[in-house]
């Protein structure tokens, strides 16, 4: 197309058109792909900024300027603080962040708790395993024959020991549980290798009452080699009792040993006097031995036949301080105790042992020295009333006694816990725990003087003293017996409604001591401390009305639940 006459021509036509040839359509396109591409790149260079900056706000809180082995204690302090490990603890810190994941993984001792059993996976097991590396290991196999389980196989238990067997060298605390004695010995015939850090091992055989005649103990165990070795537990393990698993201990807990396999009067002395550092004792479940290889030993006092034994050289413990005796031969118990030295025993139980006085007198001797005893417990025994009541003076530090189904619990022995005669001391002042469990003749009246005896001071329950008062000399002071005193009555006003009245004489009533108050001021302050916990259950002579009046004075009163006419209970 060519330009009218008379329009003019010049150079800006020219440059029109080849602006135009420029911006072409790909070209366009290829200048907004590159625009894209520069958007992207900022656009990650601004996620990159924006990460880095949030790294940075997280650095500046203190939890994340914890050192790596600082949090790795918090997190062993959190997840194995108790006898067991808490898995979902250590899932939940797991899944915080990918840091706290990163030093979880990373720390070793979150792993060393290995169990393995029935229902257990074995590739966790082998995950722990890979984890704790080198540190030092508490293996627990527990294949207890329970009836959800089911039949339990030998299979399954060599099984696991072999997966553990190329680490005992870092065993520090070995528990294994069995349903029967041959069980236990294929499952420990994989314990050849030495165990230098092995501190506990516990055998637990469940069918203790099961006879075996056939299989042999798999013994030496470690090769005798465990230097560390402080407790043991066997419960119907047969090892011939091998000095070398029970030497220089401080936990000894032997069970389960019935007929030919219970050990001897000797193998005990002899396992204790290996152990002078021991510190707990437990014999559980054991035959007697026989009582023809018994020596009568008679004196003034005492009556009573002993086991013959090779050395009656005393056995001094000093650093025993907890024994318990549950139903582990009359015969051997007291024969074993006559011959102990205790000067720090602090906890005794004795349980179904037909007649403790023997270990009662026994008691009474160690405590003419020292004894510190704070807990004892009698269950089930025969015991001579003035033996026990010779020895409860001598024991000022008792907190806590326990008399289970004891018939020679009498309200004369129960008297001695109330208020003394004026020229005697309290009989066990820190008594704070009382169990009469089946003690059916133990009557109200001394109970009830107990515990009122024990009431801290008040200003109703006992005359005050004389106060000097400047000014017109006041009346001599009256003395009011008991007897006056609980037919007073306080003044009520009229606004006050009867059931609080009733309560105010209940309570002057209840803080009322049975016996004569005594205004000595040495004895005041070495009176009793105050009852917390009373356990009457199984006593039938003690009603509702009783406890409900005990409650009132004692935080913790137990007893069988009373039920009501429609079955439910109403006291608990």
């Amino acid at each position: 197309m060519t330009p009218p006459a008379g329009f003019p021509r010049g150079p800006w036509l020219a440059s029109t058109r080849r602006s135009a040839a420029n911006l072409s359509i790909p070209h366009l396109r290829e200048a907004l792909h590159s625009l894209e591409s520069k958007m992207a790149t900022l656009l990650s260079e601004r996620n990159r900024l924006e990460a880095r900056l949030e790294q940075a706000v997280r650095l500046q809180s203190p939890v994340q300027r914890v050192p790596n082995d600082l949090l790795s204690s918090i997190f062993t302090i959190a997840v194995l603080d108790g006898d067991e490990e808490d898995s979902i603890t250590l899932a939940n810190l797991m899944l915080v962040c990918q840091y706290w994941r990163d030093v979880a993984v990373n720390t070793p001792m979150l792993w060393t708790r290995i169990a393995m059993g029935t229902h257990r996976s074995v590739d966790r097991a082998l995950l722990k395993l890979d984890r704790s590396r080198t540190a030092p290991l508490h293996i627990s196999l527990d294949f207890s024959p329970r009836m959800e389980h089911g039949t339990v196989s030998t299979e399954s238990i060599v099984t696991a020991m072999d997966l553990m067997r190329p680490a005992i060298w870092r065993w520090k605390t070995f528990h294994l549980t069995v349903p029967s004695r041959p069980q236990a010995h294929v499952a420990l015939t994989r314990c050849k290798e030495q165990a230098p850090l092995l501190e506990v091992v516990s055998i637990h055989v469940a069918h203790s009452m099961q006879e075996d005649h056939y299989s042999t103990p798999p013994l030496p165990l470690f090769e005798r080699h465990t230097p560390r070795l402080r407790s043991t537990s066997f419960t119907s393990f047969n090892f011939n009792w091998d000095p070398a698993l029970l030497n220089n201990l401080r936990v000894l807990k032997l069970g389960g040993y019935w007929n030919g396999f219970s050990p001897s009067v000797d193998v005990i002395l002899t396992t204790l006097r290996e152990c002078p550092q021991l510190e707990e004792l437990v014999l559980r479940n054991m035959s007697d031995v026989d009582p023809e290889s018994c020596a009568s030993l008679v004196s003034e006092q005492e009556d009573y036949a002993l086991a013959r034994v090779s050395d009656t050289r005393t056995i001094h413990l000093p650093r025993l301080r907890r024994v318990s005796f549950y139903y582990s031969g009359n015969l051997r118990t007291r024969t074993v105790f006559s011959l102990l030295s205790f000067p720090a025993l602090e906890n005794i139980e004795l349980c179904y042992l037909d007649n403790v006085s023997p270990i009662l007198e026994s008691l009474r001797r160690q405590s003419l020295t020292v004894l510190p005893l704070r807990h004892l417990r009698i269950e089930s025994c025969f015991l001579n009333e003035l033996r026990f009541a010779r020895l409860l003076p001598r024991l000022p530090a008792l907190n806590s006694l326990e008399l289970v189904d004891v018939e020679d619990v009498t309200p004369n022995l129960m008297r001695n816990f109330a208020t003394p005669p004026v020229s005697q001391t309290w009989v066990c002042p820190k008594l704070a725990t009382l169990s009469l469990e089946g003690c059916t003749a133990i009557d109200w009246e001394t109970l009830r003087s107990i515990v009122e005896s024990r009431l801290p001071p008040h200003s109703r329950a006992f005359p005050r003293q004389p106060v000097q008062q400047q000014g017109p000399p006041a009346r001599p002071a009256v003395s009011i017996s008991s007897a006056s005193a609980s037919t007073s009555r306080p003044v009520v006003s009229s606004s006050t409604s009867s059931a609080s009245a009733f309560a105010a004489t209940a309570h002057i009533l209840s803080h009322q001591p049975s016996a004569p108050a005594i205004l000595s001021s040495s004895h005041a302050m070495g009176r009793p401390v105050r009852l917390e916990s009373i356990d009457l259950t199984r006593c039938q002579q003690i009603s509702k009305e009783m406890v409900q009046w005990l409650r009132m004075y004692v935080s913790d009163v137990k007893c069988e639940a009373v039920k009501s006419l429609w079955g439910e209970p109403s006291i608990s």
